[in-house]
C-alpha cells in the first residue's frame, strides 16, 4: 500500500494533469458510455444464455446441438473478428440494398454501435450459456424431485427452485465474465463507438501525452472493476444458503 501511494502522488505531483478539466464533460459522456454497452449487453446476452444453456442439459437433441454448436463457434473466434465481420461484413450487405436504406432501420443500421451492441452480446451469450449450462446440471436432482413430488408443474419449478439455484451457483463466475465484458467494451473504439477508450485515446492524438492519459483510463478501469465486484458480492450475500 505504501509503494501504490508512492506511485500515485509521484503521478500527480511529477505529470502534466492541466489538461483534465478541458476533457472532463467527454471522459464522462464516454464512461456514460462504456457502462451502458456493458450493462445493456451482459443483460440482454444472460437473457439469451440462460435458454441457450438450458436446452444443452435438457434437450431436445433438435435444440441442444445447434447450441452447442454456437457456443463453441463464438467462443472458438476472437471477439474483435467477429466484431469486424458483423460492421464491415453484415453492414457493408445492408448498404447493398435499397430496400433496407429506405426503410425506418437504416438511421440505425448505418450507426455503428447496433455492431459493437450485437458482437458484444453474442459473445456474453455464448460464454454465459456455458456458465448456466454447468450450473443448471449442479443442481441437486434431489431438490427437483422433492417440487415434483409437492406437485409444482414445469414452469413453477423453474421460476422457484431450479433457476434461482443455478443462478447462485453461477454467481462467481457471472461476476468475472461481467469483469471481462467491461475489458471487452474498449474493441468497440474500433469501429467508432466512442467510449472511454477512444475519448483517451483522443486526448493522445491531441495533447501527445503517453503516460497520463493511459493511467487515468487504468484508474478508470479500476474502479469500474471494484464496483462490479462489490455489486456480485452484496448479491451473493443477500441470496440465503443453507449452512451445516
Amino acid at each position: 500500500m505504501a509503494v501504490f501511494a508512492l506511485l500515485v502522488f509521484c503521478a500527480i505531483w511529477f505529470m502534466r494533469w492541466d489538461w483534465l478539466p478541458k476533457y472532463a464533460l467527454r471522459l464522462v459522456a464516454g464512461i456514460w458510455q462504456t457502462l451502458l454497452m456493458l450493462f445493456s449487453t451482459a443483460i440482454v446476452g444472460f437473457l439469451f444464455a440462460v435458454p441457450i444453456g438450458l436446452v444443452q442439459v435438457t434437450g431436445p437433441r433438435l435444440l441442444a446441438w445447434p447450441a452447442k454448436i454456437f457456443c463453441t463457434v463464438i467462443r472458438g473466434t476472437p471477439l474483435l473478428l467477429q466484431l469486424w465481420l458483423l460492421y464491415y461484413g453484415l453492414g457493408s450487405i445492408f448498404a447493398q440494398y435499397p430496400e433496407i436504406r429506405s426503410s425506418f432501420l437504416w438511421p440505425y443500421l448505418r450507426q455503428a454501435w447496433p455492431y459493437g451492441f450485437a458482437a458484444l452480446t453474442i459473445s456474453f451469450a455464448a460464454y454465459e450459456a456455458e456458465v448456466m449450462r454447468g450450473a443448471f446440471a449442479g443442481v441437486p436432482r434431489g431438490e427437483l424431485e422433492a417440487a415434483r413430488a409437492f406437485g409444482m408443474g414445469r414452469f413453477t419449478m423453474f421460476r422457484r427452485i431450479w433457476l434461482p439455484r443455478a443462478i447462485h451457483r453461477a454467481l462467481p463466475t457471472l461476476n468475472g465474465e461481467t469483469v471481462l465484458q467491461l475489458k471487452s467494451t474498449p474493441l468497440v473504439a474500433t469501429i467508432t463507438v466512442i467510449d472511454v477508450y477512444a475519448v483517451v485515446s483522443r486526448i493522445r492524438q491531441d495533447t501527445y501525452l503517453t503516460y497520463e492519459p493511459l493511467l487515468l483510463l487504468a484508474l478508470i478501469y479500476i474502479c469500474l472493476t471494484g464496483g462490479l465486484v462489490a455489486a456480485f458480492r452484496f448479491f451473493e450475500r443477500r441470496i440465503p444458503t443453507r449452512r451445516a
